[in-house]
């Protein structure tokens, strides 16, 4: 892997760019920043050829574990074990990332904020980031989750119960996060790649790909 040296990156900035088109540069690098993993341990971020180890690790550590030119490495199951194991954490779930930006229009679907903290994507929601918002539509078919996770930046979430699936709900739900939050806000959305009807739905509600990432939780 191309020389991995300490950067004094802004990662909440590479996102906020990223969500307007602008990816990092192709060029192989893996940078290593150990502040920005919010409430998880660390995280492990990849754009297209060039990548984010997000925790407190020596650089040095980082290159002798990563292949020069293995483009897949980064998100590998063989960095991502040693890494987990060098900081006690477990393994996510390794995701897209896709990524809009807010039109701050306001509603464009009947919400009700929600107090109820027990719904699981709630409690998922909790467990990464801050500020969790939360709402649901009027009948309780769907939940909508917003919350700051990696970096600070605004993170998406959304559940719809099995008997309304299959109209439209839940790109409804993604597609309303945007009028939640001032407009131009960067929104972020992490789907597993094998959830295809939540990728779609993302998708459909103008999310675009940006790159893919793992996040490490913090162990009981």
């Amino acid at each position: 892997m191309a020389g991995a040296e300490p950067a004094a990156v802004s990662l909440h900035a590479v996102f906020e760019e990223a969500a307007r088109g602008k990816l990092p540069p192709q060029d192989g690098r893996v940078e290593v920043c150990g502040t920005d993993a919010g409430k998880a341990a660390g995280a492990v971020v990849a754009f297209p050829a060039h990548f984010y180890v997000v925790a407190p690790v020596e650089t040095e550590w980082v290159h002798g574990m990563l292949p020069a030119g293995d483009y897949t490495a980064p998100l590998g199951a063989r960095f991502l074990t040693a890494l987990a194991d060098r900081l006690g954490a477990g393994i996510g779930s390794v995701d897209a990332l896709l990524a809009a930006c807010a039109h701050g229009g306001g509603r464009s679907l009947a919400l009700l904020t929600a107090s109820d903290r027990t719904h699981h994507r709630v409690r998922r929601a909790d467990q990464y980031r801050d500020d969790v918002r939360v709402w649901q539509t009027e009948d309780g078919a769907g939940c909508l989750v917003l919350g700051r996770g990696l970096a600070g930046r605004w993170e998406v979430a959304f559940e719809v119960e099995p008997q309304a699936r299959g109209h439209g709900l839940g790109r409804a739900l993604a597609a309303a996060a945007l009028g939640l939050l001032p407009a131009g806000t960067p929104v972020y959305a992490q789907v597993a790649p094998g959830n295809s009807v939540s990728l779609r739905a993302t998708l459909a509600a103008g999310y675009a790909p940006v790159g893919g990432e793992v996040l490490l939780p913090r162990q009981p």
